[in-house]
């Protein structure tokens, strides 16, 4: 981390193998950014990573994990009208968060310039959607820069922060997850540390900074004029490239990481058709896509998810009166997925079939991989959370789900969790389940980081409303799905340690009369509580608690003097009824085809939370485990 850092702050002009995210921090350190704020999401976690690596006192610009995108957005917004170029950063689904303060970014005056850097998720890696975040820009009015990798990550940002600063406007800079997290040998320039100006240039005469009726309308042709600006000064940029093959009337125009596969699928083609690669996705420069499409008969857009560009040349060969035909999306598995290589052939295939015949099927792999469906890590509080309550629980009972690690509780053999939306949604869904509904509990789940990101509206109208439904807020001390990022209930922030925000007192603030509390490894006082909890005809609150082991355990092992520990199976007690595969379910549990139980000792972290699920307690104590040299 260390090396990283004294990277990141180099003097002199270098290169290096970096990945996206890496190279992002590079281009804000040289850049001159001030303050950067987010909140953690896929695919962009490493770039608080890099930042991290910056020892404090040497860092040239502050970062913080705000508690939600929304509020991210409102601290850069805020340093950005006060003279200091500013970035915020989220994954794609935490735009929707940041919506109510994002839609109104490109009515204002930003004179210390914003960028807006989007981490969005072709193929849903590890998102709950697809959404193609490029029709938040045309809503909002602001430009969108599309990189395709890190070299031009570092590139983009850097023209990003000058075109913001100049016309006083947010820019967004849309990344992909592989762009974010692909590597490449990247040369850097040189940065001159510049002392921070700590004076407030905030002056209400820069805005109008308050949107009431009567500032709407020229604040809207204020944001409309910039735009057009900016299509003028995008057609004379050098952010797109235009790749010519001298061929007879084929071209395609693309962006992003599309290109890059493109350029993999038609490497070994003999005729390639023309490319033209665009840099700068919203606006379109127009005048640069009219020319490359009256210099050909037929086009083929390349965009994945949907069909934005493909809408917007179509529409701008119409008003032109250009003849080209323009070919987008054939079928609807065009608007799925990421663009592999692979798959970009296939589709220039059934566009051209002339210039692309079909390959061979590929033959089928020798030996089939069994599918490895998601698990909670060995020890995890939440496993003992959910065997415990799934005791508590009746077959008609309806379990509402959320956002974090604990949304695998839906997985077998839990099945707990049959409805999930986005963040903090579950309160506000449990209280709809509950209307006119005398005959079934409704029993909703929530993290600790999700409490403090998006929960608590939806438990304050609850409260509020009445409404009957029990709350188990699963409790493990950080924001365990994007990578153990503190939160507001951690006792420490990104910079400091800092006083915790207790999540009971703050319920117990709110007004919740009836709060239960415990340790998720005492499974069988969890089966009790939730009973109570549920019988309880108001809202009830469980706070089931552990931290994170995953978490825990590396901080152990970097303890001195640390020895592992491993629980075994006494194979004479054992009984093979199986309740610590079937329905426990850790992975560190194995079972042969004669049904004999052993632990993968690779695996296993000696927690001792399965203990207590054996009915013949052949699961042994932990014990220190040495493994046999080799």
């Amino acid at each position: 981390m260390k090396q990283m850092g004294d990277m990141l702050l180099r003097k002199e002009p270098f290169s290096e193998i970096v990945m996206g995210n890496t190279a992002l921090v590079r281009a804000m350190v040289e850049a001159g950014t001030r303050v950067v704020a987010s909140y953690p999401g896929s695919p962009t976690p490493e770039i608080a990573e890099a930042i991290a690596s910056i020892p404090a006192d040497r860092r040239p610009f502050y970062f913080e994990f705000s508690t939600n995108e929304k509020v991210a957005t409102e601290v850069a917004y805020g340093a950005a009208v006060n003279g200091h170029l500013s970035t915020v950063f989220f994954k794609s689904v935490g735009l929707n968060v940041a919506s109510d303060t994002f839609v109104q970014l490109g009515l204002m005056n930003i004179i210390g310039g914003m960028i807006i850097v989007l981490g969005d998720d072709p193929g849903a890696n590890s998102s709950q959607n697809e959404q193609d975040n490029r029709h938040y820009a045309r809503l909002s009015y602001i430009p969108v820069l599309e990189p395709a990798s890190p070299d031009e990550v570092y590139d983009y940002y850097k023209k990003a922060a000058i075109l913001s600063a100049s016309k006083g406007m947010p820019v967004i800079l849309r990344l992909t997850t592989h762009v974010c997290h692909a590597k490449q040998r990247v040369s850097f320039g040189a940065w001159t540390p510049v002392e921070l100006d700590r004076t407030s240039r905030f002056d209400p005469a820069n805005g109008p900074y308050i949107p009431i009726a009567a500032d709407v309308f020229p604040m809207k042709r204020r944001a409309l004029q910039r735009i057009s600006e900016v299509r003028s000064w995008s057609d004379g940029s050098d952010l797109h490239t235009h790749i010519h093959y001298e061929h007879t009337g084929h071209g395609i125009i693309t962006a992003g990481l599309p290109f890059l596969s493109l350029m993999d699928a038609i490497e070994t083609t003999p005729e390639k058709p023309d490319i033209l690669k665009l840099g700068m996705v919203y606006p379109l420069p127009e005048k640069l896509i009219a020319d490359f499409l009256r210099s050909h008969s037929q086009i083929k857009i390349l965009e994945e998810l949907d069909d934005i560009l493909e809408k917007e040349i179509k529409a701008l060969a119409h008003d032109a009166q250009i003849p080209v035909r323009i070919i987008g999306k054939c079928d609807a598995e065009d608007w799925i997925g990421e663009y592999t290589p692979e798959r970009v052939y296939d589709m220039l295939a059934k566009t051209w079939p002339e210039l692309f015949p079909a390959k061979p099927a590929a033959q089928p792999a020798s030996s089939v991989l069994p599918p490895r469906p998601p698990q909670m890590c060995p020890g995890c509080g939440h496993r003992s959370a959910f065997y415990a309550i799934q005791k508590a629980l009746d077959p008609a009972d309806i379990t509402v789900a959320d956002i974090g690690c604990h949304t695998l509780g839906f997985l077998p053999p839990y099945r707990i969790g049959q409805l999930l939306m986005c963040m903090g949604a579950s309160p506000g869904m449990a209280a709809g389940l509950s209307l006119f509904n005398d005959n079934r509990n409704v029993i909703c789940f929530l993290g600790d980081s999700t409490f403090f990101h998006a929960g608590i509206p939806g438990i304050i109208n609850a409260l509020f409303n009445r409404h009957n439904i029990t709350l188990v807020l699963m409790e493990n001390g950080t924001t365990a799905m994007t990578g153990h990022q503190d939160h507001a209930g951690s006792g420490k922030n990104f910079n400091e340690v800092v006083d915790r925000i207790p999540i009971r007192r703050v319920l117990e603030g709110l007004g919740v009369n009836h709060i239960f509390e415990i340790d998720t490894y005492k499974q069988a006082g969890l089966t009790d509580l939730v009973r109570q909890a549920i019988a309880v005809h108001e809202l009830s609150v469980v706070i089931a608690r552990h931290p994170c082991m995953l978490k825990f355990n590396r901080e152990q092992r970097k303890k001195p003097g640390y020895i592992p520990r491993k629980v075994s199976i006494d194979q004479n007690l054992c009984q093979r009824i199986h309740d610590c595969v079937e329905r426990f379910g850790c992975p560190t549990f194995t079972r042969d085809s004669n049904g004999r139980v052993d632990i993968n000792a690779d695996l296993c972290i000696g927690d001792g939370s399965c203990i207590q699920t054996c009915p013949v307690e052949a699961i042994q104590k932990p014990v220190e485990y040495r493994p046999a040299e080799k």
